[in-house]
């Protein structure tokens, strides 16, 4: 990152993040990462498995309690808030793994997770969301567990936007889905780009997130190992090879 880009991203971060350490148990997986998010920037988040990934959205979003560190959203401290109130002050999260409800209807799923936004977020009403998704429009009365793979995983993310989020976590958005639903979804997030909301994004395609990013983070053994605009990280190979074997 050039000194002019870090000056502004601390002029302007939305999402502060300094010196986190988290993990399981007595151990930290993660061991001093700190980054900014700007309001309206995308920022992918990479590396091998094992490397903290899931770790850090589990810790940002108060799922895991961190051993050292701040996080700050909107310039105030989060570190050692609860995940509803996280949630609350705009950090929305999609988990690997999609946790959407099986028994409930698409609209269930949605309006369970709606509330009034605050001033200055963007607004996703239950209409601007289904025409986001118009698959879920069409299955608005389908139950969670009706619907393919691809179709839970639009319906998570439709779900954190239902919240109102000022930041949105995507944690691995294509895994285990066919090619042209993962081309669906990453559509979906260009659109999500669009509308400036802010996102942080994990995913195994290196490649499609360097695509779809402003800048990016490598993570190796806890640590940022590597970061800077997502066009020029995608043009170093050598680097992508090394951290990622890509």
């Amino acid at each position: 990152m050039t000194p002019d880009h870090a000056a502004q991203g601390a002029k302007l971060a939305l999402l502060e993040v300094q010196d986190l350490h988290a993990g399981y148990g007595s151990g930290d997986v993660l061991q001093g990462v700190s980054f900014q998010l700007a309001a309206g920037e995308s920022v992918g988040l990479l590396g091998r498995n094992g490397m903290g990934k899931t770790t850090l959205m589990k810790a940002l979003m108060g799922l895991l309690r961190q051993q050292r560190g701040v996080i700050r959203l909107g310039g105030q401290d989060i570190s050692a808030a609860r995940p509803e109130r996280i949630a609350r002050l705009g950090l929305g999260y999609v988990p690997e793994g999609r946790g959407i409800f099986a028994n409930l209807s698409v609209r269930e799923n949605l309006l369970m997770a709606a509330r009034a936004p605050a001033q200055g977020e963007s607004v996703w009403t239950l209409d601007k969301t289904l025409a986001t998704f118009p698959r879920l429009a069409e299955r608005i009365s389908h139950v969670g567990g009706q619907l393919s793979g691809g179709e839970q995983q639009m319906l998570a993310i439709g779900r954190a936007l239902m919240t109102h989020p000022r930041v949105l976590l995507l944690d691995e958005a294509t895994e285990g889905l066919a090619p042209l639903v993962v081309r669906e979804i990453w559509q979906i997030v260009s659109l999500i780009r669009e509308s400036g909301l802010a996102i942080l994004i994990v995913d195994r395609n290196a490649r499609a997130v360097l695509a779809h990013t402003d800048r990016a983070l490598v993570l190796e053994k806890g640590r940022v190992a590597l970061e800077g605009r997502s066009a020029e990280l995608a043009r170093n190979t050598d680097a992508l090879e090394r951290l990622l074997g890509v």
